[in-house]
């Protein structure tokens, strides 16, 4: 039987060294084959559609109610004071503010005396006081009535014009007001003339006798028969202190002295 070549073709390893290859084989790539099928099992749902994965449901987070204890200390507890009340103000002849009232007028006004050293009349003085640029203009003060807005705005259109004897009296022919130079009561004449106090220029006599005699409120002017300067709202308009600053506008005072001093009406 062994010398069969039939046999022996058919059961070559007798000796199950074939077999124990065989299975080793299998040993080493069963792991990956079972991983590719798990990975096409994946991968694949029903009908070829990938399914999206839900959130883990959640109740909202339990907070528990306040106390009811909690709410009659806050009822009764006092309030805080502002950070900047001064508990116990009291009026000018009145009993104590409460704490979080306003201020009245009158503590406002003791207060701002006080700030400016308790001078008479600082108080108006410092709302109704004009101030100068850094290019020499004047403001307006915000409490300033629509003509003197009017005289501010027009001296500053001519503050830096140069000085020019006559300027401003109609040197052009059809013109009155506009001029490339102005004299001293030129421009004073087209400031006041912004504000509708004149109706054509005035030279520095004619100045003597405008609007009413003495120093007013906003507005003063100063004229004899030479020169005319008028102060807005604190500040002098004056061409002959122009070579000094280069602006018709000054925060110095000159003497009045042998000048008469006019006021426009209700200025």
């Amino acid at each position: 039987m062994r010398n069969d070549p039939v046999r022996q073709a058919a059961d070559p390893c007798e000796n199950h060294t074939c077999h124990g290859a065989y299975f080793a084989r299998m040993r080493r790539v069963l792991p990956t084959m079972l991983v590719l099928a798990g990975l096409a099992a994946g991968g694949c749902g029903v009908g070829g559609q990938v399914h999206a994965v839900h959130a883990w449901p959640s109740d909202p987070p339990y907070i528990p109610p306040r106390d009811p204890a909690a709410y009659a200390r806050a009822n009764t507890a006092p309030p805080a004071p502002a950070p900047n009340a001064r508990p116990g103000r009291s009026t000018a002849g009145g009993p104590p503010a409460p704490a979080d009232a306003a201020p009245t007028d009158a503590q406002v006004a003791r207060e701002l005396r006080q700030a400016f050293g308790g001078k008479a009349g600082s108080t108006t003085d410092f709302v109704n006081a004009a101030t100068l640029t850094g290019d020499g203009m004047a403001t307006v003060p915000p409490s300033a009535p629509s003509r003197v807005v009017a005289i501010i705005s027009a001296a500053n259109q001519v503050a830096r014009k140069p000085y020019v004897y006559g300027g401003g009296h109609g040197r052009f022919k059809n013109e009155i007001w506009i001029d490339t130079a102005y004299d001293c009561s030129g421009s004073v004449s087209f400031a006041l003339a912004s504000a509708g106090l004149i109706n054509a220029p005035m030279d520095s006599t004619s100045l003597e006798r405008f609007g009413r005699p003495g120093r007013g409120k906003w507005v003063t002017i100063y004229a004899n028969a030479g020169h005319a300067f008028m102060t807005v709202a604190g500040l002098r308009f004056d061409t002959s202190g122009q070579q000094l600053t280069g602006s018709r506008w000054q925060t110095a005072n000159r003497t009045a002295g042998g000048f008469t001093v006019r006021h426009p009406a209700g200025l």
